[in-house]
């Protein structure tokens, strides 16, 4: 049995924890200044937290390369199944025109480009973050803007911003998914901690995103509407991540948002031309007056129809029990690790959910949702192989990223730093966000940064005497905000809309709205680790 040392470095808990930091300093240093692919970078980082683990804190070097294995597997399965299935099904909708046809049916649903950007930006933006993630929905959701005949740069700008309050849950839930594995708390007291955070957002982003298409006028005039859709938005969100799923928060979220933005009459009122005309700057796409049958329409949202259903089937206490019969657990090969105090640590045993995931689940509805657009078997699966081809470089880095997180882990390093962060004290609720919204910032993932730094935050908390799931949530709350400002996204959004080598004209306008947002989630954090807000806390 290997047991974690804390002090493996002349016996001193802050040098051995600027040792342990080598792999987190290697990575974010080959991402933010030799600007380095994602892939590359963690790949290089593993290295360096292996020669740690092995040469520092006298790991095995069978335990060492096991430990990456398993932190690999992770990655591919649940994390990067979800991914590519998901990813899938939009593919097939784009390949069967679908796509079109839901683009034009959201444009038809109010001409005020206002409520377009919550339609589009906030709520489609949301239920594409909910099934793909990775810098799909500013994408898409720029592409469709500027169709609409919005200007390409307030385009990007309310994609990027707008792409926030549903990060922690993208993806069918693999931040919190992922988070809760390398924390080793259980995912329904993480999803329900984020899911009393980050809802607080959902309530003020679509005021910010009025605010960034028509200023004070746009504020003044549909206020309500972006109120009402994000209290919805935000209510859909708690209640699910607290109560049914984690896996459906962002799409029950977007769904409910939608919904009640076009019950409020003011959003489906005309627009003014006046608006119109200085809100919209570019060309409207000509085919946004192609009129699509009914039963077009209905088949373009049909994919995320069954998305919800199969999810919901999933929860009944039936067949959840069913689906749980087809999980694996088993001793992880070659991994015998104690932590400091001598208790086996939860990672010697590995538990692979083959049926009750959400990837497998997204697989089924993506079956079904081929059969409903009319794709052919054969047309399916090469959809499939061209959805892992384009996501080969998300994989690689996920893999690798998750792997680090898993020798650091395992070894110790994660549990020293955390114990020299927990000096902090009280201050480290303060600290906790800023350090998720850094590691997003560097990485354009949630998840990745969840695997950096979520066990390093929850043994600083329990040394500090703080709630563990508090301040595991905080770093994936507080790392959404940081996904605005990343260099993927901000190259996503420039590529989609046109605008190649404008990243830094990006940055200086998104960065003001990520740090005051940034501001409000760490005063948040604060309020929940004291009695000021900690009622709010299951």
């Amino acid at each position: 049995m290997f047991v974690q040392p804390l002090e493996p470095v002349a016996d001193s808990l802050p040098l051995s924890a600027l040792v342990a930091a080598l792999p987190l300093v290697t990575v974010l240093v080959l991402l933010g200044a030799v600007r380095m692919k994602a892939h590359l970078a963690g790949a290089l980082g593993l290295a360096v937290a292996a020669l740690v683990a092995w040469l520092v804190y006298g790991m095995p070097l069978g335990q060492t390369l096991s430990s990456a294995a398993q932190g690999a597997l992770f990655g591919l399965f649940p994390i990067m199944w979800i991914v590519v299935n998901a990813l899938w099904v939009y593919r097939m909708t784009v390949r069967t025109q679908h796509f079109d046809i839901l683009r034009r049916s959201f444009g038809r649903l109010s001409d005020d480009p206002r409520i377009q950007a919550l339609v589009i930006a906030f709520c489609f933006g949301a239920l594409l973050e909910a099934l793909a993630g990775f810098g799909a929905p500013v994408a898409i959701s720029a592409v469709m803007l500027v169709a609409l005949g919005f200007d390409p740069v307030r385009a990007a700008v309310v994609a990027l911003v707008a792409n926030t309050a549903p990060v922690a849950f993208g993806a069918m839930g693999t931040p919190v998914v992922t988070l809760a594995q390398v924390t080793g708390l259980p995912l329904d007291s993480v999803a329900s901690v984020v899911g009393r955070q980050t809802p607080l957002l959902a309530l003020v982003v679509p005021l910010v995103l009025i605010w960034l298409v028509d200023g004070r006028r746009g504020l003044r005039e549909t206020w309500l509407p972006a109120l009402v859709c994000g209290v919805a938005f935000a209510a859909a969100q708690f209640l699910a991540a607290n109560y049914f799923s984690a896996q459906l928060a962002d799409i029950a979220a977007a769904l409910a948002g939608a919904a009640a933005l076009m019950l409020v009459p003011s959003a489906r009122r005309p627009a003014d031309e006046a608006v119109r005309a200085s809100v919209l700057k570019g060309v409207r796409s000509d085919d946004l007056d192609h009129d699509d049958p009914r039963p077009e329409i209905y088949r373009a949202y049909a994919p995320y129809a069954l998305i919800v259903a199969v999810f919901s089937l999933a929860q009944i206490p039936p067949v959840k029990e069913v689906l749980a019969k087809a999980t694996q657990s088993f001793d992880w090969p070659f991994l015998d690790v104690a932590d400091a105090d001598g208790q086996p640590v939860g990672a010697n045993i590995f538990t692979l959910p083959l049926v009750a995931t959400g990837g497998t689940l997204v697989l089924v509805a993506g079956l079904l949702t081929a059969v409903v657009l009319g794709v052919r078997a054969k047309d399916a699966l090469r959809e499939w192989g061209a959805t892992v081809h384009e996501l080969r470089f998300a994989i690689l880095t996920v893999v690798s990223v998750l792997a680090l997180a898993y020798v650091m882990n395992l070894s110790g390093q994660a549990a020293t730093i955390g114990y020299t962060v927990a000096a902090a004290g009280a201050g480290l609720a303060f600290l906790s966000p800023v350090l998720g919204w850094f590691g997003v910032a560097v990485t354009g993932s949630d998840t990745s940064a969840n695997a950096l730094f979520g066990a390093l935050q929850v043994t600083a908390a329990r040394e500090s005497g703080l709630s563990a799931e508090l301040l595991a949530a905080a770093n994936s709350s507080g790392g959404v905000l940081g996904k605005m400002i990343s260099p993927q996204n901000l190259t996503i959004a420039c590529a989609a809309v046109g605008l190649a080598g404008k990243e830094g004209d990006l940055l200086r306008k998104v960065l003001p709205w990520s740090l005051g947002l940034l501001l409000v989630m760490c005063l948040i954090v604060v309020g929940q680790s004291t009695a000021v807000l900690g009622w709010m806390l299951p």
